[in-house]
């Protein structure tokens, strides 16, 4: 049986790592988990996340560095510091950056 989810954070949003503290931004959300099953078989069961939730692809920065993350909900937060993540991937998804999130670039259609 399928069950509608409705993710808590869109594209473009500023998020935060809950225990990890790293900020992010959404670039894409899995209405569940959509990642490696090698990940799962090497995490012990006490690390596992609950794998029916949305998961999130963010761009993330952690001090001077900057990643991909893959991160469950529950493990984010909305991030309401209102200053932009640096990560040298935004400018070819995002125009700019406006009051808490970050604006999609226009799309061209053929």
């Amino acid at each position: 049986m399928f069950i509608a989810r409705t993710a808590k954070f869109g594209i473009g949003q500023v998020v935060r790592h809950r225990s990890q503290g790293f900020r992010g931004v959404v670039i894409d959300v899995d209405p569940e988990y959509g990642g490696r099953t090698a990940w799962l078989a090497a995490a012990s069961e006490g690390d596992r996340p609950d794998l029916d939730q949305p998961f999130y692809h963010l761009l993330a920065e952690a001090g001077d560095d900057s990643c991909i993350a893959y991160v469950s909900e529950e493990n984010l937060e909305a991030d309401d510091s209102g200053q932009p993540v640096r990560h040298p991937q935004l400018a070819q998804l995002f125009a700019g950056f406006e009051r808490d999130r970050y604006v999609a670039r226009p799309t061209l259609v053929n």
